[in-house]
Parts: structure tokens; C-alpha cells; sequence
């Protein structure tokens, strides 16, 4: 029976889900409106019970949930008649959890998970109660985190789920540490939740634990084949936890659905200010478990210059949250199980309309009559495109902390509040929270990051029109050829098909996602077995011809190990006319890079010093973890005239670093300029 509901589920999830949805949703206008009818005082009040010393409870008649005290960790979650949601076979503080990685400099990472010290009821009515579990730094502790820690738990009355959110504060003069990830982390039941959601794509049919622990590992241990699963429907597939990864920006609702009794877990982000590393930073889900995190910060996709690193005794503090988790249910006359899904999805319009929440008590937390707006347009000038100002349509516009042109990337501190431009290029950031910014935006389309150089102050209540804002894109001459779409991604390169027997079936059905597939790192070598990749201007096509990662060829060695070799591609290109003593650009913009160098060498391959060389750049690991971008770099690369000749001309792009299969980059786009005209 149990593999008779997965299959049918699974083909519902991949098969029929498009029409389902279409058919089930509502309308977001009516999603609010339906909830601004909410009669709060129809349902039961909320309420606090103390159970012992060690545990509280509090119940609104939706749900109850269980605290320990005073660590607060999430014990045990009543809902839709089960007796917890969460896995009862693990420890206390193994359920629901916080959790923090850091280290001294220069020493090995510590994982805690924040145990509280002290427990304090903020708020108790019939409508709302707020619990705070604190923990102060102990000087006289050198083995402990030294932050403060207050994390805070809301249930409201009539809503079926609860808020959560935390406060992270370093006093001045305190010691250094690195931090490198911030996290709330939910452990379901497993005998429950078999069916995962991400979006309405990517949803399935999840392994088990036990599935994972009997499989075998593959290149590393996140990764495993499914060779003897409960469910023979997965038999033979790949599971990775960053297979389900996705960018901050669509990261606004993910969970999971119990078959019986059917039963949603959804966690639901209503903003990304408090994430670190922009509206394109992508980080871990939900994953086998199963489990349902929301991460608040790490170095996923970008690496150690994205954690954070306290030194000479800064001070800092940080509100991180609310976040929901929501918790849905169907009577056994709906036939729909997926509509658990369309619900959470709703669900997701209403907390996202109602930011910023009105209700959580901190200090330290900033409401709406507290926070600005500013907003302005953003045009692109780029006279070998266009005479004219061109509108910067779908621009990516946002508040950082005050750096450098393209800083917000790497800028993991602060607060960061992003937008996309209309389609005439204007734009609107709402609720924002006071404090000195600089404004920052990048455009499809257009190489380059843009900066506004005046700091934008943000006072509680204010309101800031900037000046019509003028992007001057990176540009010295007339382009005579390009390679791809400076979008930030590799994703319109060739992408092979997986190797049949490391595939995740999501994605042989939802196929212009396939750089999320296994093992494509080994498929280059399998390509060109043994002359590397080359591109004719002209005659190649980027889509079908220029694959989505420059990779090392692997090759086994004597001894019958697996050794991985740098590759050299060649970029052909014909001229018909040469200034010699002029100047022409490389615009090179990389998606993405590993452990990576970069040299370009023009026409003469076996020169000792390349013309031109990244130098060793990148720790994203993208490749291993199927991302398709990691941390955007772009290099305006000077090529004097006298490298170049009439006729047929090749620029060799060599990744020099070789050991390892992850090492490697991803092109975004390429371009090459002539020299500029007298008029510049």
C-alpha cells in the first residue's frame, strides 16, 4: 500500500501538479482578503501550561508546542491528531533547534546549538504569547560562543503555526571568532513526511535516513546512490541535500506532506533582509530527513569571504526573523493531497503581504511606522548599444551596507533590501530599517555592477526620491564578438544529460533544471575524451557548443587512480582589419569559481607568462554543488593590438589548477572590443 501511495503521489507531483495548482489556487487579492476576515476570537485563546522545570507548553487549539526550559529547544509539536510532528526517537535538542558554526581564528570549527540559560514568558494574553530564551556570554568561559543570544517563539491566536525569530548581539571589546553559519532546523517525523516540496517544480518523493545510510556514497557524502531503498519507485536514484538549493529571492516557502494523516510542515520567509549575500545567494532547503531548515547565514555558494568575521572588538548586533512555520491539514473527503502545497503557497502571500509583522515585542526588532522608502530610476548608457539612454528593465536595485562597487555579494553584517526595476526602470524599496546605506544594482543584459556614491540615510518614517540614476556600463569600443548573455549565470551554456545511473528523475523531467543532476563534472571528459573544447566565432553556438563549466579531464594513472588534469580551450576568431597599435578590451565575466586560475594567453600557447591571469580565485564550489552561479566576478582585460593578427586569431583560456575534480569556473559571458573611436 505504501508504495502504491508513492507512486501515485509521485506521478501526481511530476505529472499532474501544473494543472492542479492551476486549478486549486487562489488569487492573492483573494488570499488577503480571506484573511483580513478572520475572526480571531471565534478560536480558543491561547495559553500557557508549565508542564514541570524543564518543559512549557502552549496551546491555541490549532496546535500546541513544547519548549525545553530553559534551552528552548522545540520538543514536540501537536497538530491534526498527531502526537508530534517531530521526531520523537531523537534527543531534546536534536527536534527543533538553533544552531550556529564558528571558531576562534586559526582554530577548528565548533557546532552549538545556542542551549538557552534563562526563560522568560515577554507576553501572555489570550491572543498572543511571546517566549524569549536567553543566553548572556560568560567571559569566564573561553569554550563559548561569545555572543548574547535571545531567541524568541510567538503564537497567536487562531493561526496554525508559530513565528520565530532571534537576536545575535557582540558587545564592544569583546573577543575575535569567525561565523560561519546561522540556521533554524526542524526534524519531522520520518515515518510522516515522505514528500517534499521546494517549489512548484521541484517537489518528490523523498528517501529515508536509513535509505541514505544503506546506498552508497559517492564523491562526497552529501551524495548517495540509492541502491536498496524502501521504496523501490527511488531505487537507482542520487540523493544530495544540494540538489534542492535555492537562490534567497525564491526562497520564500518550503516543507513537506504527510500522506497520513495529510498533514503539511511549511517554512515560510516573508523577506530576505536579514540574509546575507543578496537576492541571488543560494543556500540549502529542505532535504532527506526529513528535514526543513531556514538558513539565516553561510558560506554555501560563495565560500569563507562570506562568514563572518569579528575582530579588534566590533560590536554587532542583528535581528534575524520572524519566520513561519505553518502547519496545514485536509479532511479526508478533499482528494487533492497537493493542495496542502497551494495552500502553503497562499499562506506564503499573506505573511509576505503583512511584513513587517506588527505584533513581535523586541527592542530591537523595527516596525513598519519605523522603517523608510526610497525610490527613484535606473537607466543604462552604453553608446555601442544604443545613442540613447536605454531603460534598465528588471534591474536588480537594492540597500547594502556602504562598501564598493558589487561589495553587497560578500556582505554578510548588515541588513539588505533588494527589488527588481519596472519595466520603464523605475523602482520602490519598502521597509527599511534606519541606518546608512549605499545603493547598489546590476542590470541583465550588461556586465558590470552599479554604485550610487552618495551614502542613502535611512530615518524611521522617511521617505527618498533619488535622482534619475544613469549606469555607465563597462564599455572601451564596438563589440566585434561575444560568448553568451551577461545574466550573472552559465545557464544558457551546453548542459549534458546526466549519467544514466547517477540521475535524480526531478530532474529528467523538469530538464532545464539538469545542471541540479550529478556527476556533470565528469561528463567534459567524456565529451572530449582528448582534445579540449573549441569555440569558432561564427560557426559555434554557445547554447550547444560551449560547455557550462570549464573543467579538469580526468585520466587514471598508473597506480589505477583517478587524476584530474588542467584543460586549455581555444576561442577562434577571425579579423579583418588590425590596429597594432592600438588597445583592445576582454570583457570576461566569470558566473562562478573554484579553486580556480585563469590564464589567457593570445595566438602563442606555450608562453611561460600568460598575457593575462585571474591569479588563484574562487571557493564557491558550484560545481560540486550543482549551482549554476556562485560569487560574479568581471575582468576588463587590456589586449594590446600587437597580440592580435589579420585573419585567424585564437585566444587560449587555460584553467591551471588541476588535483581535483571541483576545480573549475563558469563562464557568464565574453566579449571582445575593439579599440574606441576618436570620439571617446
Amino acid at each position: 500500500m505504501k508504495k502504491e501511495w508513492s507512486f501515485v503521489l509521485g506521478l501526481l507531483g511530476i505529472l499532474l501538479q501544473p494543472f492542479l495548482l492551476t486549478e486549486s489556487s487562489l488569487t492573492k487579492q483573494n488570499v488577503l482578503k480571506k484573511n483580513s476576515q478572520l475572526d480571531q476570537q471565534s478560536f480558543p485563546p491561547v495559553q500557557i501550561q508549565r508542564l514541570d522545570d524543564d518543559y512549557v507548553v502552549v496551546d491555541n487549539g490549532i496546535f500546541n508546542i513544547s519548549f525545553s526550559v530553559p534551552g528552548g529547544m522545540v520538543t514536540g509539536i501537536q497538530y491534526n491528531g498527531i502526537d508530534n510532528l517531530l521526531e520523537n526517537g531523537n534527543k531534546d535538542d536534536n527536534r527543533g533547534y538553533w544552531d550556529i558554526v564558528w571558531n576562534k581564528p586559526e582554530e577548528k570549527g565548533i557546532f552549538d546549538k545556542l542551549h538557552a540559560t534563562n526563560f522568560k514568558v515577554i507576553m501572555e494574553d489570550e491572543n498572543q504569547v511571546e517566549l524569549s530564551f536567553t543566553r548572556t556570554w560568560d567571559s569566564l568561559n573561553s569554550k563559548q560562543l561569545s555572543m548574547n543570544i535571545d531567541k524568541r517563539f510567538i503564537i497567536l491566536r487562531g493561526i496554525s503555526g508559530f513565528y520565530c525569530y532571534g537576536i545575535l548581539e557582540r558587545l564592544e571589546g569583546w573577543p575575535d571568532i569567525d561565523v560561519y553559519q546561522g540556521r533554524i532546523v526542524f526534524k519531522l517525523k520520518e515515518k510522516l513526511f515522505q514528500y517534499m516540496a521546494i517549489s512548484d517544480e521541484r517537489q518528490r518523493i523523498m528517501p529515508t535516513a536509513h535509505d541514505r545510510a544503506v546506498g552508497q556514497r559517492l564523491d562526497y557524502s552529501e551524495a548517495v546512490l540509492l541502491t536498496n531503498p524502501n521504496n523501490s519507485f527511488i531505487k537507482g536514484e542520487v540523493d544530495d541535500k544540494y540538489q534542492y538549493s535555492c537562490e534567497n529571492k525564491d526562497n520564500r516557502v518550503h516543507g513537506w506532506i504527510s500522506p497520513t494523516p495529510r498533514t503539511g510542515f511549511w517554512m515560510i520567509t516573508p523577506t530576505d533582509e536579514f540574509r546575507t549575500g543578496g537576492p541571488v545567494k543560494q543556500d540549502l532547503t529542505s532535504h532527506t530527513g526529513p528535514v526543513n531548515l531556514n538558513m539565516f547565514f553561510s558560506t554555501h555558494y560563495a565560500g569563507e569571504v562570506l562568514g563572518l568575521k569579528f575582530r579588534n572588538g566590533e560590536p554587532w548586533k542583528k535581528v534575524f526573523g520572524p519566520v513561519f512555520v505553518y502547519m496545514n491539514s485536509l479532511s479526508p473527503d478533499e482528494l487533492d493531497t497537493l493542495t496542502l502545497w497551494t495552500d502553503a503557497k497562499e499562506q506564503m502571500f499573506v505573511e509576505t503581504e503583512n511584513w513587517p509583522y506588527n505584533f513581535p515585542l523586541s527592542e530591537d526588532y523595527a516596525r513598519a511606522d519605523q522603517r523608510g522608502i526610497v525610490s527613484g530610476r535606473l537607466l543604462v548608457r552604453d553608446r555601442y548599444v544604443s545613442q540613447s539612454l536605454m531603460i534598465a528593465n528588471s534591474a536588480f536595485i537594492g540597500l547594502a551596507a556602504p562598501g564598493n562597487v558589487g561589495s553587497w555579494q560578500l556582505e554578510n553584517k548588515a541588513y539588505q533590501f533588494w527589488t527588481q526595476t519596472d519595466s520603464e526602470g523605475y523602482f520602490l524599496i519598502k521597509n527599511l530599517i534606519p541606518g546608512n546605506y549605499s545603493l547598489y544594482a546590476w542590470v541583465p543584459g550588461f556586465v558590470g555592477d552599479y554604485m550610487y556614491d552618495p551614502y542613502i540615510i535611512v530615518t524611521p518614517g522617511s521617505r527618498k526620491r533619488v535622482e534619475t540614476l544613469i549606469y555607465d556600463a563597462p564599455r572601451n569600443g564596438p563589440t566585434l564578438w561575444e560568448i553568451g548573455i551577461p545574466d550573472r549565470t552559465a545557464a544558457e551554456f551546453f548542459i549534458p544529460d546526466a549519467q544514466p545511473k547517477l540521475l535524480n528523475q526531478l530532474y529528467v523531467v523538469h530538464n532545464q533544471e539538469r545542471y541540479r543532476q550529478y556527476g556533470l563534472w565528469d561528463r567534459y571528459t567524456e565529451i572530449y575524451p582528448d582534445d579540449d573544447l573549441v569555440f569558432t566565432i561564427g560557426l559555434s553556438n554557445y547554447q550547444t557548443d560551449w560547455f557550462f563549466a570549464h573543467l579538469n579531464r580526468y585520466f587514471y594513472n598508473d597506480d589505477g587512480n583517478k587524476t584530474y588534469a588542467p584543460t586549455t580551450w581555444q576561442v577562434l576568431f577571425d579579423l579583418e582589419d588590425v590596429d597594432q597599435s592600438s588597445n583592445y578590451t576582454l570583457q570576461l565575466a566569470l558566473a562562478s569559481a573554484h579553486e580556480a586560475e585563469l590564464q589567457v594567453r593570445f595566438n602563442d600557447p606555450e608562453i611561460d607568462a600568460p598575457h593575462y591571469s585571474t591569479g588563484l580565485i574562487g571557493k564557491d564550489n558550484a560545481i560540486a554543488r550543482h549551482g549554476i552561479h556562485g560569487i560574479y566576478r568581471l575582468y576588463t582585460i587590456n589586449v594590446p593590438g600587437s597580440l592580435l593578427g589579420f585573419g585567424t586569431n585564437i585566444m587560449y583560456l587555460k584553467q591551471s589548477r588541476g588535483d581535483r575534480p571541483f576545480r573549475g569556473i563558469m563562464y557568464d559571458y565574453i566579449r571582445l572590443e575593439g579599440p574606441s573611436d576618436e570620439s571617446d
